[in-house]
């Protein structure tokens, strides 16, 4: 039970990582901004790790796509472990 929450909580970690990238290529004024500013407050410090290992091309930044593949990872090493 307190597993299968856990994995709810990373799959909803995801969401918020894809709707923050999302929300970035919009200008944001009032609501948006602000909804923008919380998501920031929770990616923020784990896209930032990886921001420091894959640098941007050009103007396209692929670290929120490799920080979801990480967790995914991570879920998935998790899930074929406690199978044993």
């Amino acid at each position: 039970m307190l597993l299968a929450i856990f994995f709810r909580v990373l799959d909803f970690y995801q969401l918020m990582i894809l709707v923050y990238c999302i929300l970035s290529w919009f200008p944001g004024e009032g609501i948006i901004a602000q909804f923008r500013q919380a998501l920031s407050t929770f990616c923020e410090p784990y896209l930032s790790i990886f921001r420091n290992i894959v640098p941007p091309l050009g103007m396209v930044d692929f670290s929120p796509v490799v920080a979801v593949v990480v967790l995914q990872l991570i879920e998935r090493l998790l899930m074929m472990l406690l199978r044993f």
